[in-house]
């Protein structure tokens, strides 16, 4: 059998992260087995679609680096094949007209709720004849359900699930301005489509009994399920925007890697014994259903963090600059020209082992796309005051004076400074200067970002400091 599975969005909103879990597994599965992954827009409900919300959910997908294949389909532009079929189960008394007014269906939901029952809906016109119909009411058309015996599906996640029939109510297939609804559409993409495998979360499971009515009445082969359990927030609620970023497009703001992405989402209820970094050529070997657990994941951000920072550190460094282009731009309003760049890649290795995210990344080597005179954060500007202007003269004067600009010696000469002042710690001399350098009081090693900056650049930032003070 040839494995074909699907990715179903509906366009209202941003891809969240439970949807983008939905979408890797998916992939997974398919790419495992040689099969195919088909990236379906569930678009059906008109009123809720959002033209943007398509555009971000591919933008989303191609930041996760998941591919699918083929075009992208539209349900709605389906629509007239979803009409024919609920109108072929009308023909042959799998499904009915049903004429209830809004009235009507509210009383009898009204008087379920005091009965207690399961569904609302009475049938009233399961067995009545078009002949009955009242004048001035368009009708529904309203599937067959079983009404006695049992349903049982053998899902790869939750094991094997049984609900009396009882629970399965006629329920409408097409409304009645003509449209079809999504439990409708999707059975018949799903089987137009080919899919063999439809692996969703649980919020689905109730669907997949009422889905199934439609594949039996029709004779169609039902594809294999396996619902995946919710992802909780850190506190063990449903996850949301209170608990931080919920959309894939947040954590690409925030400087996330999608190879980091991929690695923890498929950690959130997958397993492979006690590994916790697992590469795409890993994952695409070790992925199968039976290790998805059945409990609800919690998220963790710092074990999403953790897992950014070993990327970042595994990770080209042009390819991290190329990234963080953006990120210069809205937080420091520059644009790194090559020689920026070539002075950040000199100091990739130590920029890449501090940095748990590209912000992080962008926040510390800014300073060397930089050009005097340029603004100092708070805590920098205390340190080149008056206080510290015998510091910032001396380190001008000594460091004009190498012949060999170099960390080493850039470090011997700041203790000498340090020495001469009668300064008890070297500190005091190398916090100014990294405060004149970079504008912060946070960097890189300031010895090795000294070299990198160069003599004439250094002693230019120094004398801006000089003049500012």
């Amino acid at each position: 059998m040839s494995i074909v599975t699907r990715f179903p969005p509906s366009p209202t909103g941003f891809m969240h992260i439970g949807t983008a879990r939905t979408a890797l597994f998916n992939w997974l599965y398919a790419r495992k087995n040689g099969g195919k992954m088909l990236f379906r827009i569930e678009d059906t409900d008109r009123a809720r679609h959002n033209e943007e919300a398509v555009v971000a959910l591919i933008n989303a997908m191609k930041w996760l680096e998941l591919d699918w294949d083929g075009e992208i389909v539209s349900q709605y532009e389906q629509k007239n094949r979803h009409i024919e079929i609920a109108e072929e189960l009308l023909d042959k008394g799998l499904a009915y007209r049903c004429y209830c007014s809004q009235d009507e269906l509210e009383e009898m939901r009204k008087k379920a709720r005091e009965d207690g029952k399961p569904t609302f809906y009475d049938r009233r016109w399961r067995d009545k004849g078009h002949e009955d119909a009242p004048k001035g009411i368009e009708p529904t058309i309203r599937i067959k359900a079983p009404r006695e015996g049992k349903s049982t599906i053998q899902d790869h996640v939750q094991g094997e699930v049984t609900v009396n029939n009882t629970q399965l109510d006629d329920f409408i297939i097409l409304r009645a301005d003509g449209t079809p609804t999504y439990m409708l559409s999707v059975v018949v993409d799903d089987h137009d489509m080919g899919v063999t495998h439809v692996i969703r979360g649980d919020d689905h499971l109730n669907n997949t009994f009422r889905q199934n009515v439609i594949y039996d009445v029709l004779g169609w082969e039902k594809p294999q399920y396996a619902h995946l359990p919710l992802i909780l927030g850190p506190d063990g609620t449903k996850m949301s925007k209170r608990h931080g970023a919920a959309s894939v497009e947040e954590y690409r703001e925030m400087g996330y890697l999608p190879e980091a992405m991929r690695n923890y989402l498929l950690r959130l209820g997958w397993s492979h014994g006690d590994d916790e970094i697992i590469s795409d050529t890993q994952a695409l070997e070790w992925f199968n259903l039976d290790h998805i657990g059945k409990a609800a994941a919690r998220f963790d951000f710092d074990k999403l963090e953790s897992l950014n920072a070993h990327y970042i550190n595994e990770s080209d460094p042009q390819r991290l600059i190329e990234l963080c282009m953006p990120f210069y731009k809205q937080r420091h309003n520059i644009d790194p020209d090559a020689q920026a760049q070539m002075r950040i890649m000199q100091s990739a290795d130590e920029l890449k082992s501090r940095a748990k995210t590209l912000l992080q990344f962008t926040d510390e080597s800014a300073f060397y796309a930089k050009t005097a005179p340029f603004d100092y954060d708070e805590k920098a500007g205390a340190l080149l005051g008056q206080d510290n202007l015998d510091v910032l003269q001396a380190l001008k004067t000594t460091l004009e004076s190498l012949s060999d600009f170099t960390s080493e010696n850039i470090q011997s000469a700041i203790k000498t400074i340090a020495a001469d002042l009668r300064e008890s710690k070297m500190g005091k001399v190398a916090m100014p200067l990294r405060a004149a350098l970079t504008g912060t009081t946070v960097s890189p090693s300031i010895f090795h970002a000294t070299e990198i900056l160069g003599k004439t650049e250094t002693c230019a930032r120094i004398q801006n400091a000089i003049d500012r003070a």
